[in-house]
């Protein structure tokens, strides 16, 4: 009788074989790891809608770091720069130093008030604080422009808890946060300090905000830690409301 002969696979193919199946949990992992990555990144990505009624946040952005560099795209823009430093800024400073003048005889910012403006590009909402008497002021932006402006993120005020008397802002309109954006006023804002917003109601602002507000409802509501002291028609720069808080001041429990 013959012998049958078995053809035993070579050395080669065996190693092959036992590489594949020990890279099986491996290839399993690397393929989880980047499904999840993609989905982590992709939710965080997107800011949720928000939970108020009446603002409504413009989607489109992939990332935080895109939305910085769209809103960079306006504030390094070379020719706007130009204007806000020549033409636009003796007229600007005189229209901001009316209103805070009028805020100053509604008792609502005094000569002594440590002042915040937010979004305060090349600094002429400073100037004019300064110009009504209101000299410890300084403002913020993502793009400094000193000694006026120091470089700042609204959704991440780099100041300490209860540092301003007073804070405005006409930049509202470009928080992709406004929770965010609202918490951090009322962080920096002393206890009887004074918020000053200027946005704009009912109308779409330019392409560069970030969300759109329908009444002045979800304000209220944003600001938890104040209180709503007037609401006026004003002509800003294409804003159309000024809205002001005043933050509560802390209650002490008397001991029984």
């Amino acid at each position: 009788m013959q012998r049958l002969k078995l053809k035993l696979p070579n050395i080669k193919s065996i190693n092959f074989i036992i590489c594949f199946l020990l890279s099986i949990p491996f290839l399993l992992f690397i393929i989880f790891h980047q499904t999840t990555t993609i989905a982590t990144t992709s939710a965080a990505a997107k800011p949720p809608p928000s939970s108020v009624p009446g603002l409504k946040i413009r989607l489109g952005y992939t990332s935080y770091t895109s939305y910085i560099s769209h809103q960079l795209n306006k504030t390094l823009n070379p020719k706007l720069r130009k204007i806000w430093k020549t033409r636009d800024w003796d007229r600007k400073i005189n229209v901001f130093s009316s209103f805070f003048d009028d805020l100053k005889k509604k008792n609502l910012l005094s000569n002594s008030s440590k002042a915040l403006c937010i979004g305060a590009r090349m600094g002429q909402e400073v100037v004019a604080l300064k110009r009504v008497g209101v000299s410890d002021s300084v403002g913020i932006d993502l793009v400094p422009s000193p000694p006026l402006v120091v470089r700042g993120d609204f959704h991440h005020q780099p100041f300490d808890d209860e540092s301003f008397d007073f804070e405005f802002s006409n930049v509202f309109d470009h928080a992709l946060y406004p929770e965010k954006f609202v918490g951090e006023i009322e962080r920096t804002l002393r206890p009887g300090g004074v918020c000053v917003l200027h946005v704009v109601i009912s109308r779409r602002p330019d392409k560069y905000s970030a969300n759109d507000l329908f009444s002045v409802d979800p304000l209220k509501k944003l600001f938890k830690r104040s209180e709503l002291v007037h609401v006026r028609t004003v002509d800003g720069f294409g804003l159309d409301t000024e809205v002001v808080f005043r933050k509560k001041k802390l209650t002490r429990r008397m001991k029984s």
